[in-house]
């Protein structure tokens, strides 16, 4: 070997594919900023279509705001390449956590990491699930949103609607099928404000709620009771398909003359809603301890939740009632009108 050669020295941590193995370095050249529930959530992304999912959700809501100075939160929407195989129907996310994280995992490609400690999130999904929008957006975009925004501001999350109007909310609370998103779309088409149709973020103190007014999702059922022009109306939104199978119409509450709400909503009553249909009084007043056994056995999750406590002991000494089916949804909503209707509360 001559004197002046070098040695050639392959180090295979020079190769391509190591030269950033954990994708520290991706360009993140897209980013968009909104108001969601009482927070500035300010998103990434390397790509504008991953971004525009996240912007159906969050372009043009109310900025609610729950204390003086919003937090902030980050969240980075990361696209990688395709599986291989092609496109399929996401499957279920599964749920982990360890070291201060939350994880929602549907395979290696797709995923969410959660750190509430740090404000951050990460949500990662490949090229072939752009097509299952509302997955993306329903199970890993709003995982990150909603646990950030409980988890940094103190907040009760409840499986729950929540309709007012002049700054005074109800809660419906209630299992699957018990009429919440019927109701609260007749309050819709009646004039009155949409907190949110199925997650209500509550103050445990205050008994302040906050939502993400985007979206009603209801069944054909629900259309039974509506005249011509309402039902034309949402016969005219997307469809979209629950895990279970069950198709809903997708009502966009920010166009077509809905009133999301404005500003965050005291909670003046709580109903938990039953399926049954009666044609007597549709409101009975629960005691305190049947009250506290039955809202616990509805709200499992927020249950275990730090403010649970102080929850639940300001929501009932407010009251807290069952509300029974009446023969139509109007007349279900009229029955909440001494609460929905400030005059007639102040008379």
């Amino acid at each position: 070997m001559p004197a002046n050669a070098t040695m050639a020295h392959t180090d295979p941590f020079d190769a391509p594919e190591f030269a950033d193995p954990f994708g520290e370095r991706m360009r993140l050249a897209h980013a968009r900023s909104w108001p969601v529930l009482g927070a500035s959530f300010v998103f990434a992304s390397n790509s504008e279509a991953l971004l525009a999912i996240a912007g159906s959700a969050y372009e043009g809501l109310p900025a609610h705001r729950l204390a003086p100075v919003p937090p902030v939160f980050h969240i980075e929407l990361r696209l990688v390449p395709a599986r291989a195989g092609g496109p399929s129907e996401p499957p279920p996310v599964q749920t982990s956590s360890g070291g201060g994280m939350v994880m929602g995992i549907v395979d290696a490609s797709n995923h969410v990491i959660v750190s509430p400690a740090q404000r951050r999130a990460v949500v990662t999904v490949s090229e072939d699930r752009l097509v299952f929008a509302y997955h993306v957006r329903y199970e890993l975009i709003e995982f990150a949103v909603y646990l950030l925004a409980a988890r940094g501001q103190d907040l009760v999350s409840l499986h729950a609607a929540c309709i007012g109007g002049e700054g005074r909310g109800v809660l419906l609370l209630g299992p699957s099928g018990a009429g919440k998103s019927t109701l609260t779309l007749q309050a819709a088409l009646d004039g009155y404000d949409v907190l949110a149709e199925d997650g209500v973020f509550v103050e445990p103190k205050r008994l302040r709620a906050t939502g993400v007014p985007n979206f009603l999702h209801v069944t054909d059922a629900s259309l039974a009771w509506l005249d011509g022009p309402a039902r034309r109306q949402i016969m005219a939104s997307p469809r979209i398909r629950r895990r279970s199978g069950v198709e809903k119409f997708e009502i966009d509450l920010r166009g077509g003359g809905m009133r999301p709400a404005a500003e965050p909503l005291d909670i003046v009553a709580t109903m938990l809603l039953s399926p049954q249909r009666t044609d007597g009084p549709l409101l009975e007043p629960m005691a305190r301890d049947d009250a506290i056994v039955r809202l616990t056995e509805d709200q499992p999750y927020a249950a275990r939740q730090p403010g649970w406590r102080r929850f639940i002991d300001t929501a009932l000494l407010r009251g807290a009632w069952v509300l029974r089916r009446g023969p139509d949804p109007r007349a279900t909503l009229q029955a909440l009108m001494p609460w929905l209707d400030v005059q007639e509360a102040v008379g």
